[in-house]
Order: structure tokens, then sequence, then C-alpha cells
């Protein structure tokens, strides 16, 4: 009661204002989608269908990573801290808008209960940021890793065809990884074994549950 107390009316709408935009309106990138020119994409109706499927459960990791950063500079004390995550919650909402597209090209739709995953994810970020910034920040490490071994399962599983997918999760695996090594940089702990593992559990029923609802 007290965290919520110390907000400023402000920090509440921008994060009343970044649930609203993720969750209901169409997201827009500042960088062009990442493409193969070279490299045309022709899909059967089976192949369409499995590239959406990832391309949802991808769609809902950037849905969630709006929350984690979202919530997390709504947490810390530190104001370098705040603009730090501020500027990796607007570089990923490239990925939320590619992903959210791509969707559409391919004749399909987001997850169903992605304001389900918004609500999770933000209060798990919000309890990492309270429990302090090395901490934080090592939630940010770790599950910046898991998204880009995931991305890497992606790039394995999607239709050797489909190279219009392929672009954007390779650049998006790039881009994830890269958030990892600037949040170690900003002084990031190493979470305990136990922790990566229930992050682990908790993104397999995520990613299982997002690739059919």
């Amino acid at each position: 009661m007290i965290f919520f107390r110390s907000l400023t009316i402000d920090s509440l709408l921008n994060a009343a204002d970044c649930a609203l935009r993720t969750l209901f309106a169409k997201p827009r990138a500042a960088l062009a989608c990442p493409t193969l020119p070279d490299q045309t994409t022709d899909l059967s109706r089976e192949e369409r269908r499995a590239s959406a499927a990832l391309m949802r459960v991808n769609h809902v990791g950037e849905v969630c990573a709006q929350a984690l950063y979202t919530s997390q500079a709504l947490a810390t004390r530190n104001p370098a801290l705040r603009a730090h995550f501020t500027k990796a919650c607007t570089e990923e909402t490239d990925h939320l808008a590619w992903t959210a597209n791509r969707l559409a090209e391919l004749d399909s739709r987001p997850s169903l209960l992605n304001p389900l995953w918004y609500a999770g994810a933000f209060g798990l970020g919000l309890l990492a940021g309270r429990l302090g910034d090395p901490v934080s920040l090592g939630f940010v490490v770790e599950t910046e890793h898991q998204v880009g071994d995931h991305l890497q399962s992606h790039l394995d599983r999607l239709p050797p065809a489909d190279h219009a997918s392929r672009a954007i999760v390779a650049q998006m695996r790039d881009d994830e990884l890269r958030h990892a090594d600037a949040a170690m940089a900003a002084g990031a702990m190493d979470l305990p074994a136990p922790v990566k593992g229930l992050m682990r559990a908790a993104a397999k029923v995520m990613t299982t549950v997002a690739h059919h609802v």
C-alpha cells in the first residue's frame, strides 16, 4: 500500500496507457519490419497454420514484454534505470507490431488470453522490481535469455519456406539477447536456479496454451 502511495498520478496513467495500447490498439513500429528481399514466401495451408501458431506465441511474448518493462519502470526508484526500462519497452513495441502484422498476413489472430498474459507479466515485473534493482535486472537477463532460446527453437520449427516470419524471428532473437546484455551491464544479479526453473515452467505453460488459444 505504501508503494502505491509513493507513485505519481502520471506514472500510474502511463502504465494504464501502455496496457490499453498494448491490448487494444494497433501497434506501430518505429523500425521497418525485417525482410529477406531475395526470398519469396509461398506457403501451403498447413504451413500457414503452423507459422501462425508460432507467431501467435511470439506475439504473446511481446505483450508480456510490454507488461514486464512497464511494471519494472513503475517499481524502480532509480530514474536512470526507469529510463532504461522505458527505452527497452519502446524497442519491444517494434516486435509487437511486427508479430501482429505477420499474424494478419497469415490470416490468423492474436491469443484470446492476451489480457490475462499481460496481467500476469505485469504482476511478476512489479514483484521483481520491488525486490530491488539488481533482482529486477536479473529477471530481465533470465527472461531475455529464455526468450532467445525460445526464438531460436522457432527458427528450427518454422516452415523453411516462411522467409517472412523467419526474418522477423531472427531479428527479435538478436534484439532480446542485446537487451539481456544491457541489463547485465546495468548491474543484474544472477538469479537462483530454482527461480530460473519456475520462470521456465511458467513460460512453458504460457507458450503451450497460446499456441492454440
